[in-house]
C-alpha cells in the first residue's frame, strides 16, 4: 500500500462523513497518473504554491494601493490568512484540509493590480466583462504553465470560482473558504485602516463590537468558534444568527468608511485610467504582447480582448506603473 493509500484510508476512518474524500474527487480534466505520497487534493495544493500566479499576489494590493509601509497586507498575506483561517476551521470540523487549502490559496490568482480598483477597470472596458473569480478559474485552467494550466481537480476549481459572497461552493470545504475569506479581509483591513489612521477602534459600531469583540483577537475567535460549534454534524457550515448579523453589519460599516472612503481610494480613478489605457494599447498593438500570448490569439484562436485582460490582470502593480511608464511617459532626451 503506497503513503498516499494509506492518508486515503485515514480519511476514511477519520472525516465527518459529509467532507469530501480524495477518492471520490470528481476528477481532473486530463487524466493523470496517482502520486505514490501526495493524495490529489496535495497534489493541487503544491501545484498552486508553485505557480507563478501565486509569487505575483506579493506584490498586488489588497485595499491600500502601494502603501508606503512594510506592515499592510498585500494580496498574497491576505491569502496567507484566509488559509490559516479556513484550515483551522476544517480541522475542527474534520473536512479535508488539504482540499480547504488548495481553494483558498488559489482563490485570489486572478486578481488585477490594484485590487478591486483593476478589476472595476477591466470590467468596465472589455466587452466580455471582467470578474477575479472567473479569472481565477482560467489562470488556473489555462493560462498557467504556457497554456496547458495546472489541470486542478473538479472540487479546488469550483471552490476557487464560487468564493465570493454570491457564491454557492459545491463542497463544505469551499464553503469554509467563502466565509474564510470575508473574516480575513474584514478583520485585517480593520488593523490596515487603523495602521492608517483611517479609523480607531473606537470609531468601529458599539452593538457590532459587543457581539463580537473589542479588538482583533477577539473578533476572529468569536467568528471561528461561531462557525465551528454551529457548523458540527449539519452537514453545512453556518453562523448564528447573531454573530452573522453583527459580521454583516460590520462589513456594511467597512465599504462605508474604509473600502469606499475617498482619502483611502484617492489614487484609485487614477490606477483605473492607467489599467485602461493599458488595455486600450494592447488592443491595438497586439504584436507589443509577449509571444505566449500572442500565441493564443494566433494559433489558439483566442479573443484578443480577452487574451488582453488575461495579461494586464497578471500584472503586478509596480509591473504595471512601469510598463504604462515605458509606453506613455516620454523619457528626457540626452546624448
Amino acid at each position: 500500500m503506497t503513503i498516499r493509500e494509506q492518508m486515503e484510508a485515514f480519511e476514511k476512518e477519520y472525516y465527518d462523513p459529509s467532507a469530501s474524500f480524495s477518492i471520490h474527487t470528481r476528477g481532473r480534466d486530463v487524466q493523470e497518473e496517482q502520486c505514490d505520497i501526495r493524495t490529489v487534493y496535495q497534489r493541487d495544493r503544491d501545484r498552486i504554491l508553485h505557480c507563478k500566479a501565486f509569487r505575483r499576489l506579493k506584490h498586488k494590493t489588497q485595499v491600500f494601493l502601494t502603501p508606503q509601509g512594510d506592515h499592510y497586507r498585500t494580496r498574497l498575506t491576505h491569502t496567507l490568512e484566509v488559509s490559516q483561517i479556513a484550515r483551522t476551521i476544517a480541522s475542527a470540523l474534520r473536512l479535508n484540509e488539504s482540499l480547504t487549502e488548495a481553494i483558498a490559496l488559489g482563490h485570489d490568482l486572478g486578481h488585477t493590480p490594484f485590487g478591486h480598483a483593476g478589476e472595476a477597470a477591466l470590467n468596465q472596458i472589455c466587452p466580455d466583462g471582467f470578474a477575479h473569480d472567473k479569472q481565477s478559474v482560467r489562470v488556473v485552467e489555462v493560462l498557467e504553465k504556457k497554456g496547458k494550466g495546472l489541470n486542478l481537480t473538479w472540487e479546488v476549481r469550483d471552490g476557487i470560482l464560487n468564493h465570493r459572497t454570491s457564491g454557492r461552493p459545491s463542497t463544505l470545504e469551499g464553503k469554509v473558504v467563502r466565509l474564510a475569506d470575508k473574516i480575513a479581509y474584514i478583520n485585517h483591513d480593520i488593523d490596515d485602516a487603523e495602521r492608517a489612521g483611517i479609523l480607531s477602534e473606537d470609531e468601529l459600531p458599539l452593538e457590532y463590537r459587543k457581539v463580537l469583540g473589542f479588538n482583533i483577537r477577539e473578533r476572529l475567535n468569536t467568528l471561528i468558534y461561531d462557525i465551528i460549534l454551529n457548523s458540527q454534524h449539519k452537514g453545512d457550515i453556518v453562523m448564528s444568527q447573531s454573530i452573522e448579523t453583527a459580521m454583516k453589519g460590520l462589513r456594511r460599516f467597512m465599504f462605508a468608511n474604509v473600502y469606499n472612503n475617498p482619502e483611502a481610494k484617492g489614487e484609485e480613478s487614477k490606477a483605473k485610467k492607467m489599467i485602461q489605457s493599458l488595455y486600450q494599447y494592447y488592443i491595438e498593438n497586439i504584436n507589443d504582447l509577449p509571444s505566449e500570448y500572442r500565441f493564443m490569439i494566433e494559433e489558439l484562436e483566442e479573443k484578443k480582448e480577452r487574451v488582453v485582460c488575461d495579461y494586464i490582470a497578471g500584472m503586478t502593480d509596480q509591473y504595471a506603473i512601469s510598463s504604462f511608464h515605458d509606453l506613455f511617459v516620454p523619457n528626457a532626451w540626452h546624448i
